[in-house]
């Protein structure tokens, strides 16, 4: 064989493994695209179910509307753009008139409507998760891991064609509505969930209550939490152990919910739904139980809809004729203008593709910044992404502005909480008198109620109350709140205050004391002293 002969032959076979390599690349990357893919009713559901927990967040929000969103009350403009992150997007920074924010919370739930309907999907999506930042972001104080979870699957949503089934879009499209999608952004949003569940039961096994099965038993044993039915769930310990176990597993296999298929992958969405619903009538942990069923919606596969078509059709009994849903949005998409700005349709495809590109590379950049990065830090790997001014650390500041920064997801973890805690203010008003100023009673450190979480009239609260114990920097988020009562002390109740202390009472709870509080070791601690008006701070100790 001469050399040339050699060479062409040599840069065949190349080309041959090459090609043989990037197959064998695509496969092992891409696996079956039916593990990521997402079936277009489980996005119109999640659609929907977003439109829905917008609207019950902004109404149940507006319960504490003075106190936590306007200048009167205890969250005022200055103090919570100084407890966000440098940079942060916020709509309500632009404004502290109470009438302008209200019209905000209004305009807030006028675009959930326009989502739930389905009107101009992709525009819904991108203005509600802007709203929804913002309103996080103007108030942080108050913010759970559900206002997190929340924030990261409507961003990947963003990405997503939330509007192809069951909307006044999918009414007005061209084409017919596909099965299902299988792209980047399904693939995100997917494992967005399954991260947080394997990341969490990763944090969980560094608990022996967790993994000896005592953690669930204790955690109902807390009455600062716990409502409806946590209190009869208390009698049966052995159950609860077993529960709990079972979730822990659960959140450390998470993973099967990608590699799953069919019945199966349903089989285990059922379960995981099962587990937060049972959180939802035992513990008050506001939201999370609902925004993490709506993420799992995301899951449920051709195999599901089909046997809830059939189930809907046999329930019917050839009664109707008609779609009921599909008539009810033609009604409704008739009222709705279709715009098209005089675009041909060669245009539009182009303008489509365009789109296409430009959200793949968006969301690629994604992927590395909010997934594969913070995934990276549980590694050894993550001591060479540690430097400051890095890439990865102006990543993650540009995700905190826009509040899209991948958590630890320590829910519960890596110790559940052992112990119950209420809040008491000792003040002295200008009389002389000693009163409890956060629970409006006479002065006393006994509980103020048998269950504890109606020491709170939102679950905000309480979240509010565990920042204002931490006080944040210098105690500014302890201070506001001691100006806030001492100028409004007078006004509501006659007489002004001239010294006022806060105080946490915690009970250390074991599986002995659950439904013996009387019994509990407690731990009375003051995190903040404070004298009204021109007063020097002066400690009230309890007796």
């Amino acid at each position: 064989m001469t050399d040339d002969r050699r060479q062409r032959h040599g840069r065949s076979e190349l080309a041959h493994l090459l090609q043989r390599l990037r197959r064998g690349a695509r496969e092992s990357v891409y696996l079956d695209p039916g593990f990521v893919a997402i079936d277009t009713r489980a996005l119109a559901a999640f659609r929907v179910s977003a439109g829905l927990l917008i609207i019950a967040d902004v109404l149940l929000r507006s319960r504490n509307f003075t106190f936590f969103y306007t200048e009167d009350g205890a969250v005022p403009l200055s103090l919570a753009q100084q407890m966000s992150a440098d940079g942060a997007f916020s709509i309500f920074y632009y404004t502290t008139n109470s009438t302008v924010i209200a019209a905000l919370f209004v305009l807030h739930v006028l675009i959930a409507l326009q989502l739930i309907v389905g009107y101009r999907t992709r525009l819904a999506t991108i203005l509600s998760f802007l709203l929804v930042i913002s309103l996080d972001h103007r108030n942080p104080l108050v913010l759970s891991y559900a206002d997190t979870l929340f924030r990261m699957l409507l961003f990947w949503a963003i990405f997503l064609p939330l509007g192809e089934r069951w909307s006044v879009d999918a009414l007005y499209a061209d084409s017919r509505p596909r099965e299902q999608i299988s792209s980047l952004a399904s693939a995100a949003i997917l494992i967005q969930i399954v991260y947080m569940y394997v990341l969490n039961g990763y944090h969980k096994r560094e608990s022996e209550l967790w993994t000896g099965g005592e953690a669930t038993p204790l955690i109902m044993g807390l009455d600062d939490t716990t409502f409806l039915l946590g209190e009869f769930t208390r009698n049966v310990p052995t159950l609860l152990r077993y529960g709990g176990l079972t979730w822990y597993y659960m959140l450390l296999f998470a993973w099967l919910l990608l590699l799953l298929r069919g019945r199966a992958r349903t089989l285990l969405v059922a379960m995981f739904v099962g587990g937060h619903a049972s959180f939802a009538l035992t513990v008050r942990i506001g939201a999370f139980p609902y925004v993490a069923i709506a993420g799992l919606l995301l899951f449920l596969q051709s195999p599901f809809w089909e046997d809830l078509t059939a189930l809907r059709r046999y329930a019917s009994s050839g009664r109707l004729r008609a779609d009921p849903l599909r008539s009810t949005l033609v009604r409704l998409g008739a009222t709705f203008p279709r715009l098209r700005f005089g675009i041909g349709p060669e245009t539009r495809a182009s303008l489509a593709r365009a789109g296409r590109i430009g959200s793949t590379v968006v969301v690629a950049i994604a992927v590395v910044s909010i997934l594969v990065i913070p995934a990276l830090g549980h590694l050894p790997v993550a001591n060479s992404l540690e430097d400051d001014d890095g890439p990865a650390e102006r990543i993650d500041d540009t995700a905190s502005k826009l509040g899209v920064s991948q958590p630890v997801w320590t829910v519960f973890a890596p110790h559940p909480r052992t112990s119950d805690s209420y809040y008491v203010f000792p003040a002295v008003d200008e009389s002389g008198d000693r009163i409890d100023a956060y629970n409006g009673r006479s002065l006393t450190y006994e509980r103020p109620y048998d269950e504890l979480q109606r020491q709170y009239d939102t679950y905000r609260e309480r979240f509010y109350m565990s920042s204002v114990s931490r006080g944040g920097p210098d105690d500014v988020v302890s201070e506001t709140l001691a100006d806030h009562l001492c100028s409004t002390w007078e006004d509501e109740h006659g007489e002004s205050l001239t010294h006022l202390n806060m105080y946490v009472v915690v009970e250390d709870v074991t599986l002995e004391t659950i439904d013996n509080p009387e019994n509990r070791d407690r731990d009375v601690r003051r995190f903040y002293t404070h004298g009204c008006d021109d007063n020097e701070p002066k400690a009230i100790d309890p007796p």
